[in-house]
């Protein structure tokens, strides 16, 4: 249980100061001009997804899959717009809707405050969100699916079986920093980055060295009903958003299985060196570092 008051606003004060240090949460570039550190060029021109290899995975494995890749001008989808059940991964979108609510956007945050949000995406704490839907409602779920643009939304009584698609997920997790009011966004994307390591399977397992990993999973309860992850993956001001999502998986480990595999394949290329001491410009010969 979280501690309430001075020690835990401390403790909030604490890790906000060092995301901000850290650089983890940077602004989207405007257009082109946003490069990977150390290479020079956009995302766009070092790397795609690669979706014949996901694509020809995803169709081996049990389950009713759907995926998709968003980067600063491309997307990247199979069945895209087929809708799933939720389960947690409504609860990044409940992190931002509570802290978009009038009466917390605009004053610090407090112990209650923590004592909800905190457990409720870095354990997934089923309690902790039920007291957060009743807080943000309905209403709150739908006015930040409108704002995000979100085509295929729907909640439910049962917040579980929110409906989601995985371009809609990736629309909102590439912006995901933008929809949180400037006071609240490091922290809210502190959680994103601290979920507990017994959930951190699928693309906790096989994070891209040297990017930031911001995401939420959903489970069923380890029944294997469905296992998703959303994520985002940010190095510089050069992001990138994926959301894998299956259902009718036959187990959890199973589940686990299929998303690892998936983004294993996705990810194939992507830029992870530290730096490259240069790199050469196709347009002008010039080093880049």
């Amino acid at each position: 249980m979280l501690r309430r008051g001075n020690r835990w606003a401390a403790r909030v004060v604490a890790a906000v100061g060092m995301i901000i240090a850290l650089g983890a949460v940077p602004s989207v570039s405007a257009g082109s001009s946003c490069v990977v550190p150390g290479y020079g060029e956009r995302l766009n021109v070092l790397w795609k997804p690669d979706m014949r290899a996901a694509i020809d995975y995803a169709r081996t494995r049990q389950g009713d899959i759907a995926f998709a890749v968003r980067t600063d001008h491309r997307f990247y989808g199979y069945r895209p717009e087929h809708v799933e059940w939720s389960a947690s991964v409504v609860k990044a979108m409940l992190l931002v809707a509570y802290l978009d609510r009038p009466s917390v956007a605009h004053r610090a945050l407090n112990g209650y405050d923590g004592s909800l949000l905190r457990p409720m995406i870095e354990f997934s704490d089923n309690n902790a969100a039920s007291t957060v839907v009743g807080i943000v409602g309905d209403g709150g779920l739908l006015a930040l699916a409108h704002r995000v643009g979100m085509k295929h939304f729907a909640t439910d009584p049962v917040w579980g079986k929110t409906r989601i698609t995985a371009d809609d997920q990736t629309k909102f997790l590439y912006n995901i920093d933008h929809y949180v009011v400037a006071r609240h966004r490091a922290f809210a994307m502190h959680l994103l980055a601290s979920v507990t390591p017994s959930q951190r399977w699928g693309i906790g397992e096989i994070p891209p060295a040297h990017w930031n990993l911001y995401f939420k999973g959903g489970w069923g309860s380890g029944t294997g009903l469905l296992d998703h992850q959303v994520v985002l993956l940010t190095r510089g001001c050069t992001r990138t958003s994926i959301a894998v999502l299956s259902m009718y998986d036959g187990s959890h480990q199973y589940g686990k299985d299929t998303l690892r595999g998936i983004f294993s394949r996705l990810l194939r290329g992507f830029p992870t060196a530290k730096q490259l001491a240069w790199r050469v410009s196709s347009r002008g010969g010039d080093p880049q570092h």
